[in-house]
């Protein structure tokens, strides 16, 4: 999921540059979007992990 918020941030930057401000727009907030459930996911995992106890393998 992190991949796509970088594809779709690379897009918005290649949009705004070539003058395309809607679509820049649009997948700016489509990156955005999809970096903060990464980022919530990424919680929940730590956190369930952590309430595990299980120590990880070594």
């Amino acid at each position: 999921m992190l991949s796509w918020s970088l594809t779709f941030l690379i897009i918005a930057i290649i949009a705004a540059v070539l003058g395309f401000g809607g679509i820049a727009g649009a997948a700016a907030g489509i990156a955005k979007i999809l970096f903060f459930i990464f980022l919530l996911l990424l919680i929940i995992s730590l956190v369930a992990g952590a309430l595990r106890g299980r120590p990880p393998k070594v």
